[in-house]
């Protein structure tokens, strides 16, 4: 058993600040479809037995048809097959969902939906190049939930250039007020390549500091915890029982099969990603010669790759599981490079388990960077 994930690249517009792989080129749509379909066969053998996750990403997978994400899901159906009691999720840009288009999701199976809303505020969303107003996406949460939506996730983006404090609480107190049943809350960053980055090295845009950087993720973990949402993962919260299970199995070791352009798959011991071109992966799966790389994990990567992936989440590394999977040096070293952040309160060893405190989770790339295994 294992999640699988679809990737859509399509995008009506490209969004200033985002890196991700992604073409407006929708006349390869329905060819593209049609070869994640062919892929979804190719490789009916790469996780074992049915999916117990589905999660559609993008690019805007909302930009599909219907009778598009219809024809997917009958393919991974048939290849694979889909437990009962999956989670299927799908992206979707607030615009997108109206409540026609909505009730026919829900007839799909599909149970989680995860908006992009990103702000509440109109003059930022303007300046990030988003296609919705901050009504539009109050409405499509009410509209997802008249169409039967009781899992509902929102992003968000802080440190938005220009914002203050008081525009990021708004943004939260308009969020909790929506009630969505998880909220995933990412800090802006400035990738080179972006319209963001272009406008930011040209001083048309002045980032925040560090400093309000780090306010800002302060006021996020406490305006959403005394609300009731558990801090599981340091950029998604959740109601009790409504984390994200697909997206948890990134942190936690299940394999999971990434099926379109630039998608990637994992089975415990390699990792395989399609090329970053939708032209060129629909030539590769039509002439049955999918273009890809794979790179086959040695215990110290498996192990590093446990590192960054399990202290991110609220329950950290399962120890006794650790010292099994990777033996005794491994597990000695991990202890030891631990020790000064335990004695600092950045780290906390309690429960056979190594875990982030909330002084530590503002510094967890330099932790995990002490904590690595390097051969």
């Amino acid at each position: 058993m294992g999640g699988i994930y679809i990737h859509i690249p399509f995008c009506k517009q490209r969004c200033k600040y985002c890196a991700f792989y992604s073409t407006t080129q929708h006349s390869l749509q329905q060819r593209y479809v049609d070869a994640v379909c062919n892929e979804l066969r190719m490789r009916n053998n790469y996780i074992i037995g049915s999916a117990d996750t589905v999660y559609f990403g993008g690019g805007t997978p909302s930009v599909l048809t219907i009778e598009q994400i219809e024809k997917i899901m009958c393919s991974i159906d048939k290849n694979f097959g889909i437990s009962e009691n999956a989670e299927i999720t799908i992206e979707a840009n607030p615009d997108d969902l109206t409540p026609e288009y909505l009730s026919q999701l829900r007839s799909l199976r599909i149970n989680r939906l995860s908006m992009g809303v990103q702000s509440f505020n109109d003059r930022q969303l303007k300046q990030l190049q988003r296609r919705h107003n901050a009504q539009k996406a109050c409405e499509a949460v009410e509209n997802a939930r008249k169409a039967g939506f009781e899992n509902i996730s929102i992003d968000l983006i802080f440190a938005l250039p220009g914002s203050t404090e008081s525009d990021w609480k708004h943004d939260l107190k308009q969020a909790i007020e929506l009630c969505p049943t998880h909220i995933s809350a990412y800090n802006l960053t400035y990738e080179e390549g972006t319209a963001l980055y272009k406008e930011a090295s040209e001083g048309k845009i002045v980032p925040l500091s560090e400093e309000e950087n780090i306010n800002q993720f302060q006021i996020l973990i406490e305006i959403l915890t005394s609300a009731n949402y558990r801090h599981y993962e340091i950029s998604n919260f959740a109601l009790p029982g409504f984390e994200s299970r697909h997206n948890s199995s990134y942190w936690n070791n299940i394999p999971y099969l990434g099926c379109g352009s630039a998608a990637h798959s994992y089975n415990q011991k390699s990792r395989q990603w399609n090329i970053a071109n939708v032209k060129e992966y629909i030539q590769g799966i039509e002439n049955e010669s999918p273009d890809f790389e794979i790179e086959h994990l040695t215990m110290a990567e498996q192990h590093n790759d446990a590192i960054l992936t399990r202290l991110r989440t609220a329950d950290g590394i399962p120890l006794k599981q650790f010292k099994e999977q990777f033996g005794e040096r491994m597990y000695d070293h991990l202890l030891k490079a631990a020790a000064k952040h335990i004695a600092n309160g950045t780290l906390e060893h309690s429960n056979e388990r190594l875990s982030l405190t909330r002084k530590g989770i503002f510094i967890s790339d330099s932790i995990m960077r002490d904590l690595i295994y390097i051969e």
